[in-house]
């Protein structure tokens, strides 16, 4: 997606060789008209099981506004957030799974309450990056707890270098990144051809 790889250049800061913040249009402000445009991207990346999606998955937060501008593309399937934290409001049953935050450094085990994730129901997993992959591995897991089934993972930016993408598609989990970095180096970011 040739306009999000000029916004990632014009507008990402690399951090070392790990890190890409996009944080002026990603994943603290938000620029809304891209948004859309990826949301519509998305669509026509999954077109063929876009008639099939039930339920759009994401983790909070970053990912949340995300999967809900997919899900207006998707013609508006609900779009469930797994919780990092066990909310006090949270008494009813849940699956989780262990994941780790490599950019916080911290284990989550992330949770979505039963009553929104049933057996059959056909998942997109949506989130803003892919690197090691924890994310989109615990959603599956969830997805596996539930009976779920998972029609793919699709994400804005991955981070290939970082093996996440690889892990999901050894897994047998297609994969559709709007924007692939192949690597980090002396402040320059490159892109897969």
């Amino acid at each position: 997606m040739e306009i999000l790889k000029d916004r990632i250049i014009k507008d990402g800061v690399a951090v070392g060789t790990e890190i890409l913040k996009v944080d002026s249009f990603l994943n603290h402000q938000i620029d809304v008209r891209l948004f859309e445009e990826i949301g519509d991207e998305f669509r026509r990346r999954f077109a063929d099981v876009s008639g099939q999606v039930d339920k759009i998955l994401t983790v909070e937060a970053s990912g949340i506004a995300v999967a809900a501008f997919a899900a207006r593309a998707f013609g508006y399937p609900p779009v469930v957030f797994a919780k990092k934290e066990k909310p006090n409001t949270m008494d009813e049953q849940y699956y989780f799974s262990e994941v780790m935050s490599f950019t916080k450094r911290t284990m989550s085990s992330i949770r979505i309450a039963k009553k929104f994730l049933s057996a059959g129901d056909r998942c997109l997993i949506i989130d803003d990056f892919l690197a090691h992959g924890q994310a989109a591995l615990g959603l599956c897991h969830i997805a596996d707890q539930a009976g779920a089934f998972i029609l793919g993972v699709g994400t804005v930016i991955e981070k290939s270098f970082q093996g996440g993408g690889e892990r999901l598609r050894e897994k047998g989990v297609r994969v559709e990144s709007l924007a692939v970095v192949s690597k980090i180096e002396n402040g320059e970011i490159f892109f897969r051809i």
